[in-house]
């Protein structure tokens, strides 16, 4: 069964974070990547709500122009989730949701937000420059993207995880 046209405006993640006026929108934190890759630090945007992914997950369009980011503009067509608990939606990437379930991210020890804004793998590359390319990672720290406190990202497969 198809979900109903707008079926976003009564997520129980979202239902209460749109505008009266304008009930497709409301504000997401939209980055360039996080603390280790991005030169700009994220920023919150008016976006209007224009599809479903599945739960948690959302597609939008970008409203007004953030003012130093370079890879999110005004009229940018976004990918969004939002859990329990957090203040705002983040923007999130394809290619970071198709690693993402091979790792554990632990909440940030100031703020408790357990996503990363980057593919795992960039920030391995970036953090590990000189690591072989056939070695395999079982854990690393990175910064928060929001606060910048400390989260551990272990992979599910490592000896860690047990």
């Amino acid at each position: 069964m198809e979900p109903s046209p707008n079926a976003w405006r009564n997520d129980a993640l979202l239902k209460s974070r749109f505008l009266p006026d304008y009930p497709d929108d409301l504000q997401v934190i939209v980055h360039d990547g996080g603390p280790r890759i991005a030169e700009a630090p994220p920023e919150l945007v008016w976006a209007r709500v224009n599809g479903t992914k599945k739960e948690g997950l959302f597609t939008a369009i970008v409203l007004n122009k953030p003012h130093g980011l370079k890879g999110v503009s005004e009229g940018s067509s976004i990918l969004f989730m939002m859990k329990h608990g957090w203040e705002h939606p983040v923007q999130v990437r394809d290619i970071y949701l198709q690693e993402r379930h091979d790792w554990t991210i632990r909440a940030c020890d100031k703020c408790g937000f357990d996503e990363l804004f980057d593919p795992p793998s960039a920030l391995v590359a970036k953090i590990f420059p000189n690591l072989p390319t056939d070695a395999k990672m079982d854990a690393f720290t990175s910064f928060c993207p929001l606060c910048s406190g400390v989260q551990v990202v272990s992979h599910k497969d490592s000896d860690l995880e047990e």
